[in-house]
């Protein structure tokens, strides 16, 4: 089976702000005038400081409350985890499942993958190689939507004053898992999903 060139092997190097194929020598896109890397600069350790930062924003994130509920006049402060056993015993099951997915399955789906894509490229393993560029591209399109695991307890602040059954008022946790959200963000943003495939071009 035949295989393509590589972009190396045809001295070109592609634009990372405007996608343009440029040649390797030149130092700066034709179309946009922006500086061209092979790979982004120092992705994978970059990804890594920003990963580790997120993680370490996660620990407060959980153990620090995030929200203060008044239920039915009995007032409390909550965790992530008890707010979510709360609203499940108030039989809000809905508003809790909202709150599992957003901001404990997603942010731990996120951790896993990028530290799975980090590891992997950095040992130059050719391991379901296909399969890790899809996953890199799951995170990106769950990274249009991060925001919202930072709204979500002004949403649900929302929908259950709405519904007149308590009050719900922030506290410092929600901060910290902002800054989960920003630094994973920033994670996704820095890794170079081209790294996955340079150990191919090494044994090719």
């Amino acid at each position: 089976m035949n295989m393509p060139p590589y972009a190396s092997q045809l001295n070109l190097t592609l634009c990372h702000t405007c996608g343009q194929a440029c040649p390797a020598a030149d130092p700066n896109c034709a179309r946009c005038e922006s500086p061209l890397h092979r790979r982004k600069p120092n992705s994978l350790s970059r990804t890594w400081a920003f990963l580790l930062a997120s993680l370490v924003f996660y620990i407060p994130a959980n153990v620090l409350p995030v929200m203060y509920t008044d239920i039915f006049g009995s007032g409390s402060e909550n965790t992530i985890f008890s707010g979510i056993v709360e609203f499940w015993i108030a039989g809000e099951w809905d508003l809790a499942l909202v709150i599992f997915i957003a901001s404990v399955a997603v942010p731990c789906m996120k951790f896993l993958v990028l530290g799975t894509l980090l590891i992997t490229c950095q040992r130059r393993s050719r391991w379901a190689m296909r399969e890790r560029a899809k996953l890199y591209r799951l995170i990106e399109v769950i990274g249009y939507w991060s925001m919202l695991d930072v709204l979500v307890v002004a949403v649900i602040a929302a929908l259950v004053q709405f519904k007149s059954l308590s009050t719900i008022d922030p506290r410092i946790g929600i901060l910290f898992f902002g800054l989960v959200v920003v630094m994973t963000m920033f994670a996704a943003m820095s890794f170079d999903p081209r790294l996955i495939w340079d150990a191919e071009v090494e044994n090719a």
